[in-house]
């Protein structure tokens, strides 16, 4: 990347909604929101890409630390490297079960029924790779790269996937988010620089016919919530 210009600063552009249309909005966006679940049996039926691309355009929206905006996506639809990420995960799943993780974890993991074998891998359609970039690399007046600090990473690419699970969601899609530890082969297999930290790995797709979720309830507003007045 190349040093970029201070921006000029400008009007913002804001319509303020009258109180009855803003309390008809969130419940609406509450119902809605609701309604997502997070997926592991997809149908292999194809999703128009514009659809995804639109979703990731939403994600690079998002605040980030000093506007750095410090991730970056990879969209997978290749069968051959959709195989090479599920058997590579699976190698890292397999251990995590197996010797990594202890009980109390294993005993948290039972109610999802989730196991080392992740078949969504290669089923789901897509597979967005989010990476966090732990610095930027800039071009000095030499043509040398030059390392530039980035600022609060992680709270900038979590708001960012956050924003992109929303939009996937509210285009009539299905996600998962997945994180097989270490995710050191995502960055190998698809070639990013290493600046770049895998971050996540988003199966996105419609569900498989009969498609089940586990039976889980969120906590009431008032296990959440202390207001102060």
């Amino acid at each position: 990347m190349t040093v970029r210009s201070i921006p000029s600063m400008q009007a913002l552009k804001f319509q303020r909604m009258s109180q009855e249309q803003q309390t008809i909005r969130s419940r609406d966006f509450l119902e809605q929101m609701g309604r997502r679940r997070s997926v592991r049996m997809f149908s292999p039926d194809p999703v128009p890409r514009e659809v995804i691309e639109n979703a990731i355009r939403v994600a690079s929206l998002a605040p980030s630390g000093a506007n750095q905006q410090p991730w970056h996506f990879v969209l997978v639809s290749s069968p051959e490297v959709k195989r090479r990420i599920r058997e590579a995960a699976e190698r890292e799943e397999r251990e995590f079960y197996e010797h990594r993780a202890p009980r109390e974890w294993l005993e948290a993991l039972e109610i999802l029924g989730t196991d080392p074998n992740k078949p969504f891998l290669e089923s789901a359609p897509y597979l967005i790779v989010v990476f966090a970039l732990d610095y930027g690399i800039m071009t000095g007046r030499r043509d040398e790269p030059i390392k530039l600090k980035h600022y609060y990473v992680s709270e900038s690419v979590g708001i960012a996937v956050g924003m992109l699970l929303t939009a996937l969601h509210l285009s009539g899609l299905v996600a998962l988010t997945h994180t097989p530890s270490p995710m050191g082969f995502l960055r190998e297999i698809l070639g990013r620089p290493k600046n770049e930290r895998p971050y996540l790995l988003i199966p996105v797709g419609y569900p498989a016919e009969g498609a089940t979720v586990p039976g889980i309830n969120k906590k009431e507003l008032h296990e959440i919530l202390q207001v102060v007045e």
